[in-house]
């Protein structure tokens, strides 16, 4: 019969556990030194490639078998190999690539949760919370270059909510007691506002502050594989269980898992992988793997869609985020600083399990609409300003029958079937590492493995050992890369980002001397994209979304990236010509249909409406008019060049086209009078902002008028 046990905490059995008058920084500190002193790491200076990482899957018998690259699975390889079991890991798709990349970027234990635990008497819930915020400290402390403390508001408008608010949030700080980041506290009016000016002032009474941890999740992720990766354990990307494999019972019971059939996803070439125990880490795809198991199995997940979005950074204080506690419809939306951007989110509603979420046009309106309910009305919260959004996919533990993703608790099930398929599924991002524990425990005596305790309790993730704030000015002043662009590596790759910055190339200029960066607004640079090959990146979207947050961060200046990155990949893992126009189809679907692409450019269409008084329509059509002198009823490229020339103003000839690109809706390769208005109707209404076009148009009219009329003559005669 199978074994299942639902849980929501995990008992200590970690190598080196300290006495609880520590604290948390001391307790990992010494835990990592125990853990330390037993381990070899075979691959501490540089890590074997993705082609001998698949020539060990093939030639060697596994202790562990791991399926799936997200925090959970890649926490169970590492968990497994500090064991000194023989460990595999395979990831049918990119690590980090399902929903350990789309969270909401934060380290916590659950403020709402603990909340309903208190309101509903539910033990269970609050040992979830008291484990998560133990994990929260430990997170902190493995990996302090992707991750930090950061400070939450809490707006109170309510005289009678504040004593409510501030009692929830003192238990927060009280049961994670000794590894409580920061003490919360009580803002007046004014100061609340002092700290974050953009929050609306109407009706509020004060602010309570609380803290709770801010991580890079997908670079968190890929730390955690690569960790295990240097351990000794073999670590394949894009490798695909086509089935599991299973042998006869010795004692007559069911056959037996002893492995799985692979598939390299970019040869096509199959092999076996053979393992003593296979392990189910798939997130929302647990229930597919326990069906290749046994065909009959009751599913154990219900898939939950939460979406986010990105606007500017100036939404936001630099180091200060907002709780909105009750949203219109009872859901709870975080409005946070993230990598000098500002994300919003999540939404909590029942889906369909699938490789590509897609964020709906619904629920980006949904958070942009709660957003403003908290913001000042002089900031506009436009449409426009979405600059990425998605839609990660949960997969929340269930009973088959529940219909309500937003009372399920985020606890986790681990589970044995009768033949041996060990299934680690639910949790939180925040609890990865207990449940990889509590996983391993399960599977050593479900499959009698001889294997060490547990040692990943203050177990330092790559990057993190030697690392200190300070880290980033000998980037600067060792290699002569700009700060902002020295401050990202060494918050990105810890002490590893010296090796990044030995392959960045010289720039020719004064200032800064090397790193070249892929585009002008973002601190990543053309040398990442090198060493993100030797992190596994097997494509571009490897590099868009996960080695580097441009597609996560900015979905436009990601399409800008993206010829050059192809063009560096392809010198470096020798692309033909057709593999590299795939790549570029590949991303750009990706940034269209995953990051929100396709939102942003569909507020402006063929058939929007115009939506402009008749003055807005005569300024506008006189705008238009100044470009257009032959009354053509349309602008080309050639048009704006000769208006910029006259004004003394140079804009590269293929910057240009992509300008105009963006506002020519039939692609015919000039933009008509009614394509121009529907743009700025839509800039009116908050649909598209930053449009490159009209703001280009209205500086130039501007110049214009200043300088009174140009005369053919001196423009060169129109040619």
């Amino acid at each position: 019969a199978a074994h299942l046990a639902v849980t929501g905490r995990t008992s200590s059995k970690c190598a080196g556990a300290c006495p609880r008058s520590l604290t948390a920084s001391q307790s990992a500190r010494l835990a990592h030194v125990a853990a330390e002193a037993e381990l070899s790491v075979p691959f501490a200076d540089e890590l074997p490639s993705r082609r001998a990482q698949l020539e060990a899957l093939r030639s060697s018998e596994f202790d562990v078998l791991v399926v799936g690259g997200g925090a959970t699975g890649a926490g169970c390889a590492l968990d497994a190999v500090t064991r000194n079991l023989k460990t595999a890991l395979v990831e049918r798709n990119d690590f980090s690539s399902g929903t350990s990349s789309r969270s909401t970027k934060l380290i916590h234990g659950g403020v709402r949760y603990l909340q309903k635990a208190i309101m509903q008497l539910d033990y269970e819930q609050y040992m979830m919370v008291k484990e998560a915020l133990h994990e929260r400290a430990n997170l902190l402390e493995i990996a302090p270059h992707l991750s930090a403390p950061l400070p939450i508001m809490l707006p109170v408008y309510k005289w009678w909510q504040l004593p409510y608010f501030w009692a929830g949030i003192k238990m927060y700080d009280l049961v994670a007691g000794v590894q409580c980041l920061k003490s919360s506290y009580v803002l007046s009016k004014s100061k609340a506002l002092e700290l974050f000016p953009m929050l609306k002032k109407d009706k509020l009474v004060g602010a309570i502050v609380y803290y709770d941890g801010q991580h890079n999740d997908a670079r968190m992720n890929l730390a955690i594989a690569l960790t295990a990766a240097r351990y000794g354990a073999a670590t394949a990307n894009y490798t695909e269980v086509v089935h599991l494999l299973k042998t006869g019972d010795p004692n007559g019971g069911p056959d037996r898992v002893c492995g799985a059939r692979c598939r390299d996803v970019i040869t096509g070439e199959e092999f076996d992988v053979k393992a003593k125990c296979v392990i189910n880490a798939t997130g929302p795809f647990t229930d597919s793997l326990r069906r290749m198991d046994d065909q009959q199995t009751e599913n154990i997940c219900q898939p939950s869609a939460g979406v986010h979005i990105v606007i500017p950074g100036y939404y936001s204080p630099d180091n200060m985020g907002l709780l909105d506690p009750a949203t219109s419809d009872g859901r709870v939306i975080f409005f946070l600083p993230w990598e000098n951007m500002t994300i919003a989110g999540t939404t909590d509603t029942p889906t369909q399990v699938t490789a590509h979420p897609i964020p709906g046009e619904d629920d980006i309106n949904f958070i942009l609409t709660e957003v403003r309910n908290y913001l000042s009305p002089d900031v506009e919260v436009r449409r426009g300003d979405v600059l990425a959004a998605w839609s990660g996919i949960r997969p929340l533990v269930t009973d088959p029958s529940s219909k309500d993703t937003q009372s399920i608790c985020r606890n986790h099930v681990v589970s044995i079937s009768g033949s041996g398929l060990v299934t680690i599924a639910g949790g939180k991002w925040t609890t990865y590492r207990s449940m990889a524990e509590e996983t391993l425990d399960a599977a050593v005596r479900a499959h009698g493995l001889r294997a060490e305790p547990c040692r990943t309790v203050g177990l330092v993730l790559e990057g993190g050992k030697g690392w200190s704030p300070t880290l980033y000015i000998r980037l600067v002043q060792d290699y002569g890369l700009e700060k902002e662009v020295a401050q990202h590596l060494a918050s990105t790759y810890g002490v590893r980002a010296f090796d990044v910055a030995k392959m960045a190339q010289v720039t020719g200029q004064r200032w800064p001397i090397v790193g070249k960066r892929l585009v002008s607004e973002f601190p990543y640079i053309e040398s990442e994209v090198i060493y993100a090959i030797k992190e596994y990146a097997c494509t571009a979207i490897d590099v868009l979304a996960r080695r580097t947050r441009l597609g996560f961060l900015n979905v436009q200046a990601a399409d800008e990236a993206l010829p050059r990155i192809v063009a560096i990949m392809g010198q470096e893992l020798g692309w033909s010509q057709e593999r590299r126009t795939a790549e570029l189809e590949s991303a750009r679907k990706f940034l269209y249909h995953e990051m929100g692409y396709r939102s942003r450019s569909e507020q402006l269409t063929r058939t929007s409406e115009i939506n402009l008084d008749n003055q807005e329509v005569v300024r506008y059509k006189k705008r238009f008019h100044k470009f257009d002198k032959e009354s053509k009823g349309f602008i080309t490229t050639v048009d704006v060049q000769r208006v910029l020339e006259s004004i003394n103003v140079h804009i590269d000839e293929n910057a240009l086209h992509e300008i105009l690109n963006e506002v020519d809706l039939n692609k015919n390769g000039q933009v008509e009078i009614d394509e121009f208005l529907q743009l700025m109707s839509a800039v009116k209404k908050g649909q598209v902002s930053d449009s490159r076009l009209a703001i280009l148009m209205k500086t130039a009219e501007e110049t214009l008028d200043e300088r009174g009329p140009v005369t053919v003559d001196r423009s060169g005669g129109g040619v």
